[in-house]
């Protein structure tokens, strides 16, 4: 029976017209059971996109908004944890690897986060993340090269002095 059930299925699945882009037909019984279950696979405009969650942020303009927020400064924290250094000299190896290795945990996590977001294929996430990606970039850098001139600063003072 339950063959039989299966095979009256893909033989109605096949002759259903599946034109491109067409909506998905309905099912045999009349629901639209496959369409819950179809991912857009394109980019798209519009502030009803599924995020991470289904239901999130569902057909709300608010939501949407923290939706791309959230994605930006989820993108940012990507960037900041990728190119700051975590371990100072004269860290202890277990220390700076237990440091290294909880950082990274953090850091793949919102990767993939960012990732599966942006899978979305909504525009607006994706200019999210990558501006987030941009900003992010840029303050680590920005604090790393203020945190060189420190220290020539540092050594060239010291230098004046001794003259």
């Amino acid at each position: 029976m339950k063959s039989l059930h299966l095979s009256l299925f893909f033989i109605s699945m096949s002759k259903m017209d599946m034109s491109p882009g067409g909506d998905m037909p309905s099912m045999p019984n009349g629901t639209n059971d496959m369409q819950c279950c179809m991912m857009q696979m394109s980019f798209y405009w519009g502030k009803e996109a599924t995020v991470l969650f289904r239901g999130w942020p569902g057909n709300s303009f608010g939501m949407y908004i923290l939706a791309i927020i959230f994605v930006f400064f989820l993108t940012m924290a990507v960037e900041v944890l990728s190119n700051q250094p975590l371990i100072k000299p004269g860290t202890s190896p277990l220390v700076g690897g237990l440091m290294q290795a909880f950082v990274q945990f953090f850091r793949i996590s919102f990767v993939y986060m960012v990732m599966l977001a942006v899978m979305s294929f909504n525009g607006g996430i994706f200019i999210a993340a990558v501006a987030g990606h941009t900003l992010g970039f840029f303050i680590a850098k920005f604090r790393a090269l203020a945190l060189v001139n420190k220290e020539e600063d540092k050594g060239s003072s010291s230098v004046r002095n001794n003259v």
